[in-house]
């Protein structure tokens, strides 16, 4: 089923004692504004854990595949997207290994991108550059986020932790047998976090990305962080998700006026928050409980998911 009305969502996701995205130019510090002090994760970091999330529940099969995977190498998957279309005869040799690259017909481009689109589902959700090597050109996803912001200013923790063994023998006989290896962890106590999301129901006629893989979509931004465990993540949970429904396909408010209305502020700002009791959560100055359906504006519904 198509969509047939614009989507706009508010995402708010917390972490505790941990590292919610850590930047690798800055010694995996947390990622933080510099000039507030707030945290920030990537729109790249949410999309990968969505894009883990679908790959485990649907293993990875067509339609459900996923194109940025771990250790992926894309060309194959335009080379295997030309085999689908029977057009291999268009990929030239360039001389380099065997390899077969070129750009492609317009029309076998715009058949090896769709093919893409039916069987991938991050591309027809957030969309993908497919023109290097193998072109198959480039989509335009109907889903798209923004950088979450914590609420607050956090404050990044660094802390010496202890390995009770070393990697080699020189490293033994260089300890005479202590056998300790130091490192160092960067944690934040507590981070209440925003992100803002966008459905196009335009583009999504472009990719073929239906209500089916919206409602797998918003299911992942629930449960994502359920199976994303690790020693730096261990206490991050999805602790609500607004969506906001439009009767229309160019939709019947702004976005921004829309995610105004939705306030999220401390109880208490004279004391740290170390728990997401510590806030309110409030559309025009009323709770909203999960499951809740209102009229956020005129034409506009507003559905509490979790």
């Amino acid at each position: 089923m198509t969509l047939t009305s614009r989507y706009d969502f508010v995402l708010l996701f917390d972490v505790k004692d941990g590292n919610p995205n850590g930047d690798p130019d800055a010694g995996n510090l947390p990622r933080m504004d510099a000039e507030t002090g707030h945290g920030l994760v990537t729109d790249v970091s949410l999309k990968r854990k969505v894009r883990n999330y679908v790959g485990m529940v649907k293993e990875c099969n067509p339609p459900h595949d996923i194109y940025i995977k771990e250790k992926g190498v894309l060309e194959r998957i335009h080379r295997a997207a030309y085999e689908e279309i029977g057009k291999t005869g268009e990929l030239a040799d360039d001389g380099k290994e065997g390899k077969k690259k070129r750009k492609g017909s317009e029309d076998s481009v715009k058949a090896a991108r769709n093919w893409i689109c039916k069987n991938f589902f991050d591309v027809r959700t957030f969309g993908a550059v497919m023109s290097t090597g193998v072109n198959c050109g480039q989509v335009r996803g109907p889903v798209q986020m923004t950088f979450a912001r914590s609420i607050d200013p956090v404050i990044a923790s660094e802390h010496s932790i202890t390995r009770m063994a070393v990697a080699t023998e020189v490293e033994a006989e260089k300890q005479h047998g202590d056998n300790r290896t130091m490192g160092r962890k960067h944690t934040v106590p507590y981070g209440l976090y925003r992100s803002h999301g966008f459905v196009s129901s335009f583009l999504a006629k472009q990719t073929g990305f239906s209500a089916d893989d919206l409602e797998l979509f918003l299911k992942a931004l629930e449960d994502m962080f359920e199976h994303d465990r690790s020693a730096a993540r261990g206490q991050m949970a999805t602790r609500g998700l607004y969506v906001f429904k439009h009767d229309s396909e160019l939709g019947n408010a702004h976005a921004h006026s829309l995610f105004d209305r939705l306030t999220v502020a401390a109880i208490d700002p004279a004391s740290p928050a170390r728990a997401f009791a510590a806030y309110s959560v409030l559309y025009d100055g009323s709770p909203v409980e999960v499951g809740q359906s209102l009229q956020a504006a005129p034409g506009v519904t507003l559905i509490r998911r979790c």
